[in-house]
């Protein structure tokens, strides 16, 4: 019984020496979004409102390349459990060459703004700031692109808390820099959305740099052949794509149901928007921090399978289940319990209260909905990156295809408009979704097939 338990305790250390970090640092990404979004709501109404349709639209494009490039974390997570170093830095390079692709392919996607939210629908006025601040996350897309895909180098190796340090320091300098082109302070300019998106950008270029700078020298290469191993792999590059491009698609997809989800709340009205934009954003504190102990247990399962051991993937997957759950049902009783200091944080200063109170109101119910789902969005997010770290990725995503037309799309489409439903529906049926995808995982986790699936050449 004692070894047992010594045994267990190891795992939970384990666990949290690779997630935590990871947690931390997708923390600080949230506070970066989170801060940008009181700012942004405290400018103006029709900044915050257009804000999250614009950068969940550009995070939808870059999410495909950003879930190829991010599946470079499993290759070297596997090549490091085998104890092959120069697979690490021949997989770094190959995922580059798919990041720079990616940039180039966002960069031009900016030409087209204009058309892609005249077709969304939503009012002139708001358009018009969302087009501005889309054109230039797509610009900067590149860095961010270029960031994830270095981060890789540390995380798929559990060596996270440099991942950590380094988007802390991303987030240190995008604050004050958001909140100063934002509102004019400190000689710069007052840019409004338009300083939040080069605010943005700026901590990409920053971070992406920082990682640069770390990676490449000749203590690298001596071991993981940084440089040596730059030149164009195609048999690893299509080993990549053949597990990377459908956990890409799976990561398009996942983002494609919350743009779906956003746009069309935005055919209701600015006030709906704004506020479940802002909701969204208050969900953020727990998603991020997820998909931290996401990337975390992707890298202790890859590992694991690289060394041939799932049983030691088993026990990451269930060790993090604990150690979520714990924060998960915390921010659960947050949630419901207390949402209106919440909600208040969005708000400006300058509404009245008659204009304040239905926000609140409705803000209040939102909250609601994301209590009832959390626990299963928490541990989709958890099991997803399991079977992703075991190169499972065709599955994940031919799930989220299959329940989010089902579940999501149709329902949504036809409940506005058809039948003329509303806010409290459309948020009903991404709880649907939501649930009935846990189901799906979490039986395809229960049955074992990814245990066999061998995605490096040992």
């Amino acid at each position: 019984m004692g070894y047992r338990a010594k045994i267990n305790l190891n795992n939970y250390k384990e666990v949290l020496r690779v997630s935590l970090p990871l947690v931390l640092s997708m923390g600080s990404t949230t506070i970066m979004e989170f801060t940008d979004r009181i700012f942004l709501g405290n400018y103006s109404l029709d900044a915050l409102a257009a804000a999250t349709p614009a950068a969940i639209t550009g995070f939808l494009f870059a999410s495909f390349f950003l879930g190829v490039a991010g599946y470079v974390n499993v290759f070297i997570a596997q090549y490091t459990g085998a104890g092959n170093n120069e697979g690490v830095g021949s997989s770094l390079w190959q995922g580059l060459y798919f990041a720079m692709f990616g940039g180039i392919f966002m960069a031009l996607l900016a030409i087209y703004a204009t058309p892609i939210f005249s077709m969304i629908g939503h009012e002139p006025h708001i358009q018009q700031l969302e087009v501005s601040y889309f054109r230039i996350l797509c610009l900067g897309a590149g860095a961010n692109l270029t960031g994830a895909t270095l981060s890789c180098f540390y995380s798929g190796r559990g060596l996270t808390r440099t991942v950590m340090l380094i988007n802390i320091v991303g987030t240190l300098f995008n604050i004050p820099l958001d909140y100063a082109l934002i509102n004019g302070k400190w000689g710069f300019p007052e840019l409004g959305i338009q300083g939040a998106g080069l605010a943005t950008v700026s901590s990409w270029i920053l971070i992406a740099s920082i990682f640069a700078i770390l990676i490449f020298n000749k203590k690298n290469n001596k071991r993981f052949h940084v440089f040596n191993k730059r030149a164009f792999d195609p048999e690893l590059f299509m080993r990549l794509m053949k597990y990377g491009l459908p956990g890409g698609a799976q990561f398009f997809l996942d983002m494609l149901v919350y743009t779906f989800f956003i746009l069309m709340i935005g055919r209701l009205g600015t006030t709906e928007l704004a506020v479940t934009n802002l909701v969204l954003s208050i969900n953020g504190l727990s998603y991020m921090p997820m998909w931290g102990f996401g990337i975390g247990v992707s890298t202790l399962v890859g590992q694991a399978m690289g060394k041939k051991m799932p049983d030691d993937a088993v026990n990451a997957a269930k060790t993090t289940t604990h150690i979520a759950l714990g924060y998960i049902l915390f921010l659960m009783v947050i949630f419901f319990l207390i949402p209106e200091p919440l909600i208040n944080l969005f708000l400006s200063n300058s509404l009245t209260e008659a204009d304040r109170l239905p926000l609140i109101e409705m803000g209040s119910i939102l909250l609601k909905f994301v209590t009832l789902y959390l626990l299963f969005d928490s541990l989709i997010i958890i099991y997803t990156a399991v079977l992703k770290g075991a190169g499972d990725s065709r599955f994940v995503m031919l799930s989220i295809i299959g329940v989010s037309v089902i579940f999501l799309f149709i329902p949504i489409w036809v409940g506005i408009n058809i039948f003329g439903l509303g806010l409290y529906f459309s948020w009903s049926c991404i709880t649907a979704y939501l649930v009935v995808l846990f189901i799906m995982v979490m039986a395809r986790y229960n049955n074992g097939k990814w245990k066999e699936i061998a995605i490096i050449e040992h």
